[in-house]
């Protein structure tokens, strides 16, 4: 089992650049900036309910569009968040639960597998894009899609009702972090799989 669960991920490409930090025993502080507001503000519930010390600092081409920060800030955080699990010694491994915001109710049940499958089942209200610049709600699918088959997670999200499109997002993005501060959650001692790894 591996006493520092932290990571750090760097990631260059002619679209983006990106320096993040990850720690999974941390207390939740966020320092998140991608160049586009309201992904902030939904990376930053992922931290904070997850109880991950998470920093991030990212440019892109968002004069083009916020598709291709969007999509490579999610792949390296999922890059950092496997290595920082290590061999998943002792971890809880599931998790799931209901997670409210108003009106709007989310479902998310996951798996530490190593398996990357996911499995969105929103159907996302209209709406404007949020913030300036503008975050297309499309993206959150490819957002989530992309840590959790750049992490190796087995993830199911299901929108259970919402009208608001900010607290459909939102909820979402809480429970992922708060399902995952449940299943990197130290319980045991060895790897929980009758394969011995994950």
């Amino acid at each position: 089992m591996s006493a520092n669960r932290s990571a750090t991920r760097t990631r260059t490409t002619a679209e983006t650049s990106i320096e993040l930090s990850i720690d999974l025993d941390g207390r939740g502080t966020t320092s998140v900036d991608t160049g586009i507001p309201f992904y902030d503000h939904m990376l930053s519930q992922v931290g904070k309910h997850g109880g991950f010390d998470l920093t991030i600092a990212a440019r892109g081409d968002l004069h083009i569009d916020t598709h291709h920060t969007v999509e490579d800030v999610a792949i390296a955080l999922g890059e950092a968040f496997r290595e920082a699990l290590g061999d998943k010694a002792g971890v809880r491994r599931f998790a799931s639960g209901l997670y409210p915001l108003d009106e709007a109710l989310c479902e998310i049940a996951l798996d530490l597998s190593g398996r990357p499958f996911v499995v969105w089942n929103v159907p996302m209200p209209d709406s404007l894009p949020l913030g300036t610049p503008p975050f297309d709600p499309q993206l959150a699918e490819h957002a989530v899609s992309s840590f959790a088959t750049a992490a190796g997670i087995t993830l199911h999200v299901t929108l259970k009702r919402g009208r608001n499109v900010h607290h459909v997002i939102e909820c979402i993005f809480k429970g992922l972090g708060r399902s995952l501060r449940d299943a990197v959650r130290l319980e045991g001692g060895g790897v929980p799989s009758t394969k011995g790894v994950l």
